[in-house]
């Protein structure tokens, strides 16, 4: 038996041409939403937004957070002026907006005397450059200049005159076989790693580090004394008998630790 029609459940049929309105079945769920959120929950969210909005137009619209200043702390030899200079920091842009990686780069970039230097934004309108230069352990001599170089054997500047306390370093390596195999650069490094391994006590008197090749390095200390070291090898080795030669015959004037197990001393 056919159930009942339309007609008979009391529901009209809309006639094909009927500009009732659509069916409000797909804008339930938003109803329902409507309805579960009190007041205070809407007022929240719209104050929210407002409270976003106005944070992004304070950093990136307003003239009140915008780079205007740029602080230099750390330096000794440059100049806050050189390392403002260099960073180029985009003064008048937004503070948010500055690249403190892109202006770290830049920095080192253009100063090689600088070894690490921190880029921070100072709210509200600066940005602070804290710079820690590189240290000369070691003065190549080039004519009337000297070439500074660090612990780590870079070569980061060119002086005219000579910082005190700094040891000189000659490179008489023209003829040596060494300088094709090894090269300057790590001829160099050779007598860095040299200067760190000496005894605090013979540091502090050392004049010149004299290279002649990588298995040939010599040292001039105070009161005409040498030190023959030899290659860079076994530097531990190497300053535990030149301490013990130091110890034993005080009024030596020429050491010889190139071989660290059989030192020898001349000169008492």
């Amino acid at each position: 038996m056919a159930g009942p029609t339309t007609a008979d459940r009391g529901v009209s049929k809309p006639s094909a041409g009927s500009s009732g309105p659509p069916p409000r079945r797909r804008f339930a769920g938003i109803g329902r939403l409507r309805g579960r959120l009190s007041p205070r929950t809407v007022l929240l969210l719209v104050a929210a937004l407002a409270l976003g909005g106005g944070i992004v137009w304070a950093l990136y619209g307003s003239s009140w957070l915008r780079a205007e200043r740029v602080e230099v702390s750390g330096v000794d030899v440059l100049t806050p002026e050189q390392v403002s200079e260099a960073a180029r920091v985009p003064l008048g842009s937004p503070l948010v907006s500055v690249d403190t990686d892109a202006v770290e780069a830049r920095l080192k970039r253009r100063l090689p005397r600088i070894d690490s230097v921190e880029v921070s934004r100072s709210w509200p309108d600066g940005v602070a450059l804290d710079v820690t230069e590189r240290r000369p352990v070691l003065l190549l001599e080039q004519g009337a200049k000297f070439v500074e170089v660090d612990a780590e054997g870079v070569r980061f500047a060119t002086v005219t005159v000579a910082p005190k306390g700094v040891p000189r370093l000659t490179m008489d390596i023209a003829a040596a076989p060494s300088l094709n195999r090894f090269g300057r650069d790590r001829l160099i490094s050779a007598a860095v790693r040299v200067k760190g391994d000496l005894p605090k006590v013979v540091a502090a008197d050392i004049r010149k580090v004299a290279v002649r090749s990588y298995d040939y390095i010599t040292l001039e200390l105070t009161g005409g004394r040498t030190v023959v070291w030899g290659s860079p090898e076994e530097g531990e080795l190497k300053a535990r008998a030149l301490t013990a030669l130091m110890k034993a015959a005080p009024k030596a004037r020429d050491f010889d630790v190139s071989a660290p197990t059989a030192p020898a001393v001349a000169g008492s």
